[in-house]
């Protein structure tokens, strides 16, 4: 009981600690950029992160004190989705804007790439990096890749200046004897996963006890030295994709256990990269964006994140896996508020382009929304649907309030699939667990969400699979 109370005051100190700074104002050197200049852009992506595994998203006994800050002081975001419910599709989407369909990155076969793949995002893809170069922007890109590792696919290659991380995902490279022991006990000899400087091999195995702290450091690096242009960069962290690690100023220091150790360095890291913006008066001019690539882990039970009150995890359609706990942040530039309205990663593309002045190509279709409008409270929202593929198949849609089930199949460890006729229907605003099928009530919408999916599906081109390679 002390110790519930005392996470509870706490928790409480926190909430106020944020509520406070509100008010505050950042100092701003001589050496800031100018204002009006172009917004430098920050995205922090993490990987295999729950909806509900931050404090400011209802967990009980995570401390994310600076993401909880972020959130009073910004916009949390709670009906925003990614491109997919797993690692390397996700990317894709967030990258270009464009479902993984469009570029070969999903296949029911291999539905990540590995480090023996051949293939990756094609060149013929243009990402936000090379999207913003064309702006004038620095870029660079720290932590985990998986757009492919052969030269012709690394972020080197697709826009990127600078390029400090993995190429895949840290469970790969596997060289020990028994992999589900090497998950519940991991250390960093099992993963042979190399850290690179751009095309240099710097640690392999990389120690993935320091990883989170040295993605941060070179973070605060790159914004204290690139200055002298708006910047982009992409952090996107390794963790908390098991196996899980952390340093050790974060052992058993969190009441989650080992989880809740990483998420909390996580948080440690965004405070980190907030207040190296603050301390260099670019905090006025920079627009950050924290996410995660799909929904928990939930076959790695206490090691795996939690979805909250969503149903379903990492690899599903259901909204636990592609539904992300999502914060947007700038300091003096957007109303502190929390937005119901639907976004995606999807829109991450158009939306910086508009912010840096860059124009969204027309020769291809992009599938996200600039949604600046929302963000800024200056207009209607443009996206009113999400497309929930599962690899190269639409398993969901969700239009407006209203979210049908064609197909659905368990995250992992079964084939089987369930066709549903009619889809399961469900009203995401009534019912966002998914509990209560409506479909049989409610045919006139169950024929509105069809008819939203025909449109869609008639966009798409069938083009060569990079992850089959």
């Amino acid at each position: 009981m002390t110790e519930f109370k005392s996470t509870i005051k706490t928790r409480f100190r926190i909430s106020m600690l944020a509520l406070l700074s509100c008010s505050l104002t950042s100092q701003t050197p001589a050496a800031a950029q100018k204002t009006g200049a172009k917004p430098n852009i920050v995205v922090i992506f993490c990987d295999d992160m729950g909806y509900g595994d931050l404090g400011a998203f209802g967990h009980p006994t995570i401390m994310t004190p600076n993401l909880d800050r972020m959130a009073v002081e910004g916009q949390r975001w709670t009906n925003f989705y990614v491109a997919a419910p797993v690692c390397t599709p996700s990317r894709a989407g967030l990258m270009t804007g464009r479902l993984p369909v469009r570029n070969g990155m999903a296949s029911e076969k291999r539905r990540v790439l590995f480090p023996d793949s051949k293939g990756g995002l094609p060149q013929t893809e243009i990402t936000i990096a090379r999207q913003l170069k064309t702006a004038g922007y620095n870029t660079a890109c720290i932590g985990k890749w998986h757009l492919g590792h052969l030269p012709e696919y690394t972020p080197n290659a697709h826009g990127f200046d600078e390029y400090f991380g993995i190429p895949y995902s840290n469970d790969m490279d596997f060289v020990g004897t028994d992999r589900k022991d090497a998950f519940l006990h991991p250390k960093t000899d099992y993963f042979n996963v190399p850290l690179k400087r751009n095309d240099k091999i710097l640690e392999q195995p990389a120690d993935q006890h320091t990883i989170t702290k040295k993605y941060t450091e070179e973070a605060v690096k790159f914004i204290k030295t690139k200055r002298d242009k708006p910047f982009f960069l992409y952090l996107a962290h390794s963790m908390p994709h098991v196996p899980l690690f952390r340093s050790k100023e974060f052992e058993n220091k969190s009441l989650r256990g080992l989880y809740g150790d990483v998420i909390e360095e996580i948080d440690w890291s965004v405070g980190q990269v907030l207040k190296s913006l603050r301390e260099s008066g670019l905090a006025e001019n920079t627009l950050v964006v924290f996410t995660s690539d799909n929904g928990p882990w939930l076959t790695f039970r206490t090691q795996g994140g939690s979805g909250g009150l969503l149903t379903g995890g990492k690899g599903g359609t259901f909204e636990g896996g592609m539904r992300e706990p999502t914060i947007f942040w700038w300091p003096g530039k957007i109303k502190p508020s929390v937005r119901p309205e639907i976004g995606t990663t999807l829109d991450l593309f158009p939306t910086l382009s508009k912010l840096a002045g860059a124009k969204v190509p027309t020769d291809r279709v992009y599938d996200g929304f600039d949604i600046t409008p929302v963000v800024f409270g200056t207009g209607k929202n443009p996206r009113e649907e999400v497309l929930y593929y599962r690899d190269t198949d639409v398993f969901a849609i969700r239009v407006g309030a209203y979210k049908a089930h064609f197909v659905t199949q368990d995250e992992y460890g079964s084939t089987e699939k369930t066709v549903h006729n009619p889809p399961l229907l469900y009203n995401l605003n009534e019912d966002p667990s998914e509990k209560y099928d409506i479909s049989k009530d409610n045919p006139e919408i169950v024929a509105k969400l069809q008819a939203a999916l025909a449109k869609h599906q008639a966009t798409v081109v069938k083009v060569e699979n990079q992850l089959e390679k």
